[in-house]
């Protein structure tokens, strides 16, 4: 039997399993699958499956944190290896399933600290934030949109990161790729970045701070997967998104 016969029967069955929860995405032409309200599960068969190599797959899910992310990425991996030349699909969506059943204890958490940190920033400091929103960047359905802000201290980096998340369109993002250099009185730096999920992504958009020797700025990137995979193009958008938004705000001379 061949690689498409295979993902027919393969498709059909998983059909029968989840009904009409198993979702064909005909503008992008992958499978979806909602494993809760938070966690939806994207597959793109290519042609090398089953025989060679596995689907692919994007994860919608911004309620898992990135060390969920990554356990989902290896768990994958593993099936895969342990299955190599036969169907994985069912068995990705039962280990996701068992992954996204901790979610809402990791969401609960994350909220509560989340509640800490506005607890002590006062009405004054969240004023302070000078926030610039770039504009949306779009290519095959997925958006890329940078969010910029000057940042004087790391308490300043969490007012900043949870005035965003406010928004219920960026804390749905699929990505929120974070970066900041901070410029203490000292004259030290103190920067930082973060992939969520994306990888390589954070250090790409702290390079461009660090080339350009920009300080006192932190900027979020976010991502929104429209179901098609973009390959190295997204980083190029993301790079982009943080650059517009960094001249938008003035942080950077075009």
């Amino acid at each position: 039997m061949d690689n498409l016969a295979e993902q027919c029967e393969e498709i059909e069955a998983l059909k029968s399993i989840y009904d009409n929860k198993w979702k064909l995405e005909p503008a992008t032409n992958c499978y979806s699958i909602q494993i809760t309200p938070n966690v939806k599960l994207f597959i793109t068969l290519n042609e090398n499956y089953p025989s060679t190599a596995p689907p692919n797959f994007e994860l919608l899910a911004p309620t898992l944190t990135v060390d969920q992310k990554q356990q989902v990425t290896d768990e994958f991996q593993e099936i895969y290896e342990s299955n190599m030349g036969g169907p994985i699909l069912f068995q990705w969506v039962e280990k996701l399933k068992e992954i996204a059943e901790i979610e809402t204890p990791a969401a609960e958490t994350t909220e509560l600290e989340t509640s800490d940190v506005e607890l002590i920033v006062s009405p004054a400091q969240v004023t302070q934030l000078s926030v610039t929103h770039g504009e949306v960047i779009q290519d095959r359905k997925s958006a890329f949109q940078g969010h910029a802000s000057p940042v004087f201290s790391l308490e300043d980096t969490k007012v900043f990161i949870n005035h965003l998340l406010e928004n219920k369109k960026i804390s749905q993002a699929t990505h929120n790729i974070v970066a900041y250099r901070i410029l203490t009185p000292k004259g030290t730096v103190l920067q930082d970045c973060d992939d969520d999920g994306e990888s390589h992504a954070g250090s790409r958009v702290l390079h461009l701070l660090q080339i350009r020797d920009l300080t006192n700025v932190m900027v979020v990137v976010s991502r929104w997967y429209g179901g098609i995979h973009l390959g190295p193009d997204r980083f190029k958008h993301i790079n982009n998104a943080a650059r517009q938004v960094l001249l938008q705000g003035g942080f950077l001379q075009s």
